[in-house]
Order: structure tokens, then sequence, then C-alpha cells
């Protein structure tokens, strides 16, 4: 009874952690056996049962979601081909006069399949995850007491579910085919690498490589645990090593100067990266061994030069999805059109398109704030961005004019140099919203930053004094801080090779193998000295996940 219980709810909910000892000592090296044994001719089965056994591992009888979601987008989807079919069946044959209202009445029938199913599967993130934060602000405003639903949300739930609104979306623009295969449908949502953290991938990208998977080469292999290596270096050396810090400059923010929230936020913000980046890392890898090359999520966002270039490089496959099935959509409807129109004649070229496109923008940011979560303080994370970007909008023409005429051109470094810090402070600024508890206590800390600079008779006047009480508070050890600043730096050095056009795993593949072997066994030896595991230290769980 136990052993049925545990598997009702997920068995394993530990496999959720790409890190974990259960996901790379244990299920990846099953799986990759299990994979290469499998004839060619049947791997992409066994790449959809490993995929169906880890999602249900994880989640229990909540495996349903995940079915239902396939099954769903699979029936809408022939159901809006079979459509499309007998369209331009009826419109070949009808005379030219008739062409144009036949094809705009099975268009509006295929566009009632697409808001059934879209409706349907956002309706469901809306119920499940939504609904209590609904009525919690209800019954505080007006006094009521409805009770509040205390859903259970599977995990990986509004990934998947994004995935499954772009390919209906897409079938329903006829720019992919309706897929015929429930199973090859099935895999493209629930590959076990994805399904947790992401990437946000499209049924063009990743569906059909899925299906065609073949066996596993030693290349990929071989690049593939290379990238899994420095996700993991990311994730124990920085992420899981600043928690401790972190929680202690947020939980107890009030005790300290504001300098010290500003440290919370840069620190929590290097945290974030680390994490979500080197769990990035962890799925590309994986997808690498099978194969597969999935969608970047990250592309060296700090060296951004404003905060729309900044979202172009952070959370890449989330920024296109609202762009393309929100933003475009928006700007392009009807009654924008024409706000678009008569707004251009009165306040011209540049203001005049700001106005619909501000419109599309606030339902992108405010849709984004509320994706990372059903909390206020969400929603005032996507809000700021929208504010941010706004006004870089608007002021882009002049700002323009002034930089020529002080002569800061893209070539100049310094100027270059103080775009990034600027950038990078204003995005720290929006990491403290969005890692507080509330609003209140994010409206404290940046209040503090800007108005707490401490005092002489503090014992906290001094950065240095600060640290050495921290360390006592919570028992925090200053050289932890050096290690993370020596993986970072590790880390900055990749990204400005990088940044250059130059891959260092590409580059070391060129060099002879006993370099190879040394610089790789480098890098597990400094996992092993320096990541935060054993006494002491608090596994922490995919920071994206609860998205």
């Amino acid at each position: 009874m136990q052993l049925l219980t545990r598997l009702y709810a997920g068995a394993f909910p530990d496999l959720s952690a790409y890190f974990s000892v259960l996901y790379l000592g244990l299920f990846l090296p099953l799986a990759l056996i299990f994979y290469g044994l499998t004839p060619n001719k049947w791997k992409k089965y066994a790449l959809l049962l490993l995929s169906l056994g880890f999602y249900w591992l994880i989640s229990g009888v909540y495996i349903v979601y995940l079915l239902l979601s396939a099954a769903a987008i699979w029936g809408c989807g022939l159901w809006m081909r079979h459509i499309f079919t007998r369209r331009d069946a009826a419109v070949k044959a009808a005379e030219k006069s008739e062409r144009k209202a036949i094809k705009k009445a099975f268009n509006r029938r295929a566009r009632g399949v697409l808001a059934l199913a879209v409706t349907a599967h956002i309706g469901l993130i809306l119920v499940l995850k939504y609904s209590g934060f609904f009525l919690e602000n209800v019954n505080a405003l007006f006094g009521t007491v409805f009770t509040v639903p205390a859903f259970v949300k599977p995990l990986g739930l509004s990934f998947f579910i994004l995935q499954s609104v772009s390919y209906l979306v897409d079938v329903y623009r006829q720019t992919i085919p309706a897929d015929r295969n429930i199973l090859r449908l099935g895999l493209f949502l629930g590959f076990f690498p994805g399904i947790v953290e992401g990437p946000i991938c499209r049924y063009g990208q990743t569906a059909q490589a899925l299906w065609e998977a073949g066996p596993i080469r030693y290349e990929n292999l071989c690049l593939g645990l290379q990238r899994i290596a420095f996700g993991l270096m990311k994730k124990l050396v920085i992420a899981d090593r600043l928690n401790p810090v972190v929680e202690e400059l947020f939980s107890q923010a009030n005790s300290y100067p504001g300098y010290m929230s500003l440290l919370g936020g840069i620190l929590y913000t290097l945290q974030l990266y680390a994490d979500f980046s080197g769990s990035m890392d962890a799925v590309c890898g994986t997808a690498r061994i099978f194969g597969i090359t999935m969608p970047e999520n990250f592309k060296r966002p700090f060296f951004s030069k404003n905060i729309s270039e900044f979202w172009t490089r952070w959370h890449i496959t989330l920024g296109t999805w609202f762009r393309d099935y929100i933003f475009y959509p928006v700007t392009m409807s009807g009654p924008l059109k024409k706000l678009t129109t008569a707004a251009r004649k009165k306040l011209g070229n540049h203001f005049g398109p700001l106005i619909a496109g501000s419109i599309a923008l606030l339902c992108v940011w405010f849709s984004n704030g509320l994706w990372h979560g059903a909390a206020w303080h969400y929603v005032f994370f996507g809000l700021y961005h929208f504010v941010l970007i706004l006004l870089g909008n608007v002021f882009a023409p002049y700002l323009k004019t002034v930089n020529e005429k002080l002569r800061f051109t893209p070539e100049n470094k310094p100027f270059r140099l103080f775009q990034m810090l600027r950038t990078a402070f204003l995005v720290v600024l929006g990491e403290i919203i969005f890692r507080a508890d509330n609003m209140a206590m994010a409206g404290r800390m940046l209040r503090r930053i800007f108005t707490d600079f401490g005092n002489p008779f503090s014992k906290y006047y001094s950065i240095k004094d600060t640290l050495i009480t921290l360390v006592s508070v919570i028992n925090y050890n200053i050289r932890d801080l050096y290690i993370v600043a020596v993986a970072a730096a590790i880390i900055l050095a990749v990204s400005i090779l990088q940044e250059r056009g130059v891959s260092l795993r590409e580059s070391l593949q060129k060099r002879p193998v006993w370099l190879r072997w040394c610089v790789w066994y480098a890098l597990i030896l400094f996992i092993l000295i320096f990541g935060a595991y054993g006494a002491g230290y608090v596994a922490v769980d995919p920071m994206y996940a609860n998205f």
C-alpha cells in the first residue's frame, strides 16, 4: 500500500533536480544504457518511454495532465488540418467572386477550434496556479470569505502548456503541418531533459529530430558530458554556496543598511543565473548526448547594453514565445492597427507606433510577471521591466542624438562598459523585487539602497565589519565568497571568449588529448573540492522548476 501511495504521488521527486545523485548517478546512466541497447529503429520509442517514465517518477498520477495535453493538441491539430483541407477544396471549386467569403468562413471555424484548445490549456494554468491568488485578493478587497483552494500544480506544467499552445497556433497559422502521429507529439512535449525547467521548444525545432533519434556518438557524448560538468560547477560551486548568505540578506533585510540590500540583490542575481543557466547546461548537455540540439536559453546576458537587449539574452525561449504569441498578435490586431495609423498621422513616425506597441508590451510584461508566480511582487517585477523598456523606446532617438554629439559610439569601450554596468544595476534592482517575499519587503529593501547608507556609529559602518558580523550570525565562512568569486571569474572568462566568437569546447577538441583531459579533470576536481555539499549545506531545488 505504501508503495502504491508513493507511485501515485510521484515516487522520486528528487529526480527533477538535474544535479542530484539520483539523476546523474542513477537515472541518466541507466537511461543511456537502455537507449544504447535499443535497436536503432526503436530508439524513438525508447526515448518516449524514458520521458514518460521520468515524468511519472517525479509527478505520479499527475502525468495525466501531460497525456491529456498531448491528446488534445493532436486532436485539435488534425481538426484544423481537416478544416483547411476542406477550405482549399471549396475555394478551388468555387467561383472567383465567392472564394474570399468561403476562405473567411472556414478560417473562422479553424479559429474557433484554436480558441477552444488554447482556452482549455491556459484555463488549466489559471485554475491550478492562479485561482488561489485571485480569491485571496477578492477576499481582501471585498471582505468576502471564499474558500481558497489548494491545487497541486504538476512540475513543468507551465513549460509544456506553452509548448502546446505554440504548436496549436503554428498549425493554425499553417507554418507547420498538423502531426498525425500522437506519439511524436507526446515526445515533443515530454522529452525528459526539458520537462521541468524548459527551454520552451517549438515543434519545428525539436519534434522531428527527436523522432529520428539515432545512436549515441562519441563526440556527442563527450560534448554533452562536458556541458553538464560546466553546469554542475555553476550549480554546486556558485548557486548552492551562495544560498545561505542570500537567505540571510533577504530574510533579515531590516537588520542591515542599504548597501547590504544591494549586495543581497547582486548575490541573488548571480545565484539565479548560475542555477538557471547551469540547469540549462544540464538540459542541453543531456539532449546533446542523444544527438538533439535544444534551443539556447542564455546568451551572456550581462554583456547587454540595455534592458531590451538583456531580455533577448536571458530566458530567450520565454521571451521569444511572448514576442511571437502575444506581442505580435496584439500589435497586429485590427483595433491596434487602426490606432497606429491614426496616431502616426498626429504624433509622427516615432511616437505614433509606440502607442500600440506599448499596449502590446504591457500585455507581454504583465503576462511575464504572472507567469513566474501568483503574487503581486511578480506582477510588479514584470511592470518594472515594462517601464524600463518603454522609457528606452520613448527616449531612444534623443539618446542617439546626445550620444552622437558626445561621440559615444559602440566602439567606445568605456561607454560600452558603462552601459553594461548600468543595465546590470537595473537588473539587480528588478531581481530584488523578484526575490522578495512580497512587495512590502521589496519596497523596504529598495528604499534602503537609496536612503540608508549606514553611519559612523553603526557596527555595520564598513563593508568588512558587516561581512564579519554576517559570518558570525549565520555561520557563513567568508572563504565561500572567495570560492564563488573564482568560479564567477571562470564563467566570465569563458563568456568573454564566447562573446568574441570563440567556443572553448570546440577549441579544446582541436588540442592534444592530454591537454583536453587535464582541463576537464581540473574542472571535475574543482567541483569535488569546492562544491557545496555535505555537512552544513542543504541541497537547493532547481529555482525555476516552481515557475
